[in-house]
C-alpha cells in the first residue's frame, strides 16, 4: 500500500518526481509505512484502551517534512497535495480490504472519519514544522544582520565584514547610505529599497539609548539615486549622510553624528536634513576650540574696542569678505547705508593695515568668522 501511495504521489505532484527517485525513494516509502502502520495501530485501539499512543512519531515525521520544506525554499503547497493523494490512494485500498473483509458499513465509516482526521493532524502537524523553520531561521538571519549592521557601524576590518556577510547570507551592494531617524518614523521603508537594507535600532555607537533612534544602511542611493533618497524620507525627520563604499559605511554614519549637534541643524526645523549641503558647517565645526582661537587670533585688532562697536565691525567684515568687498551687496545685506559700509572699512583698515590685502590674513578671516555666520537653515 505505501509502494502504491508513493507512486500515485509521483505522477500527481510533479515537484516531488525528483525527491521520489533514487536511495531517497525508499526513505520516503519508509516513512509512509509508519504513517500507515499508526493509522492501523490508530484503528485497532478499542475507546477504553491505555498504553502509549502511536501518534507521536508519525506527528514527529510531518513535522520534520514540513522543516524539510522550508529549508529547501518551497512552500507548503505540494506537500499538503501529497497528503490528498496519499490519503485518497490508502483509503481506496484500505476500504476495499474493508469491505471485502465484510465489515459493517458504519464500521467502514467510522474507518474512514478516522483515516482523514488522521491526515489532517499530519498536514497541522507538517504545517507547524515548516513555519517553525521560517521563524527560527529568519530570527537567526536577522540576529546576524544586526551583527553586521553593527560591524559596518563600529568600522571592523574588511575580512571580518566579508565573514558576517556571507553568513548572514547577504549581498553586499556597491555602497551605503548611512541614514538615523526617529525609530517611530521607519515603518514602510523596507519596502522602498533593495534587499540588501540593514537597520539597526538598539545599541547604536554614539547614541543614548533614550533617544529612541534607529539607523538605516540603506543600498546604491548615490549619485543620481540621492534626490529619491531625500524625497522617500521627506517628513521622517532623517539625516542623509554620503554614500559610501559598503565597507567605510562607518563614514558616513559618523558624519550624520556630527550634523545632529550642529545648531544649523537644530535650528532649520527642516524635515529631512542632507549632509551633503553642510560641508562647509561641518569642516568649520570639526574643532571647535581650534576655531575659538583662530578667531580670538584674527579679531585680535578689535579687542581694545567696545562690545558693541566691535560687533559692528565683525558683522561688515564678514559680510564684506562674503560679498568680495562689493560694498552695494555688503549695505544690502547689513539693511545699511553704503557710506556707513565704507566708514566702518575705513575703521577695519586702519585697524588691520595692510593685512586686509594678504590672502593668508583674508582666509584666516574667511575661515574665523564663517564659523560663526548668519543661519543657513534655507540651504538644508
Amino acid at each position: 500500500m505505501a509502494e502504491h501511495t508513493v507512486r500515485a504521489v509521483t505522477m500527481e505532484v510533479p515537484s516531488y518526481a525528483r525527491a521520489f527517485s533514487g536511495r531517497m525513494a525508499q526513505v520516503i516509502e519508509n516513512a509512509v509505512q509508519m504513517a500507515l502502520g499508526a493509522l492501523l495501530q490508530l484503528a485497532a485501539r478499542s475507546d477504553d484502551e491505555g498504553g502509549r499512543s502511536p501518534l507521536p512519531p508519525a506527528m514527529d515525521g510531518a513535522y520534520e517534512l514540513g522543516r524539510g520544506e522550508a529549508r529547501q525554499g518551497r512552500s507548503m503547497d505540494a506537500l499538503l497535495a501529497a497528503y490528498r493523494v496519499g490519503a485518497r490512494v490508502a483509503w481506496r485500498e484500505m476500504s476495499a480490504i474493508a469491505v471485502s473483509g465484510g465489515l459493517a458499513a458504519t464500521t467502514v465509516a467510522r474507518f474512514a472519519e478516522l483515516a482523514f482526521a488522521f491526515i489532517d493532524e499530519l498536514s497541522a502537524a507538517s504545517i507547524a514544522g515548516h513555519a517553525d523553520e521560517l521563524s527560527t531561521t529568519g530570527l537567526a538571519r536577522q540576529r546576524y544582520l544586526d551583527q553586521l549592521a553593527l560591524q559596518l557601524l563600529t568600522g571592523e576590518s574588511e575580512d571580518a565584514l566579508l565573514a558576517s556577510a556571507e553568513r548572514a547570507d547577504w549581498q553586499p551592494p556597491d555602497t551605503l547610505t548611512a541614514v538615523v531617524l526617529p525609530v517611530t518614523r521607519t515603518r514602510g521603508l523596507f519596502s522602498r529599497f533593495a534587499q540588501s537594507l540593514l537597520q539597526l535600532s538598539e545599541n547604536l555607537p554614539g547614541v543614548d539609548d533614550a533617544e529612541d533612534l534607529a539607523v538605516m544602511l540603506v543600498p546604491d542611493m548615490g549619485g543620481r539615486q540621492r534626490s529619491e533618497l531625500l524625497r522617500v524620507l521627506s517628513g521622517r525627520e532623517a539625516i542623509v549622510g554620503p554614500a559610501k563604499p559598503w565597507t567605510t559605511v562607518r563614514a558616513s554614519y559618523l558624519r550624520v553624528l556630527r550634523a545632529r549637534s550642529l545648531p544649523v541643524v537644530a535650528e532649520s526645523g527642516a524635515d529631512v536634513i542632507d549632509t551633503d549641503k553642510l560641508l562647509v558647517d561641518l569642516i568649520l565645526s570639526a574643532d571647535a576650540e581650534a576655531a575659538a582661537d583662530l578667531r580670538a587670533q584674527v579679531l585680535e585688532p578689535l579687542s581694545d574696542l567696545r562690545p558693541n562697536s566691535a560687533e559692528k565691525l565683525i558683522e561688515t567684515l564678514r559680510s564684506w569678505l562674503l560679498h568680495l568687498g562689493q560694498r552695494d551687496a555688503v549695505a544690502a545685506d547689513l539693511y545699511i547705508h553704503a557710506q556707513s559700509v565704507r566708514y566702518r572699512m575705513s575703521q577695519l583698515r586702519e585697524l588691520y593695515g595692510d593685512r586686509l590685502n594678504d590672502p593668508e590674513t583674508v582666509l584666516a578671516l574667511t575661515v574665523a568668522l564663517g564659523a560663526n555666520g548668519p543661519k543657513r537653515g534655507a540651504s538644508l
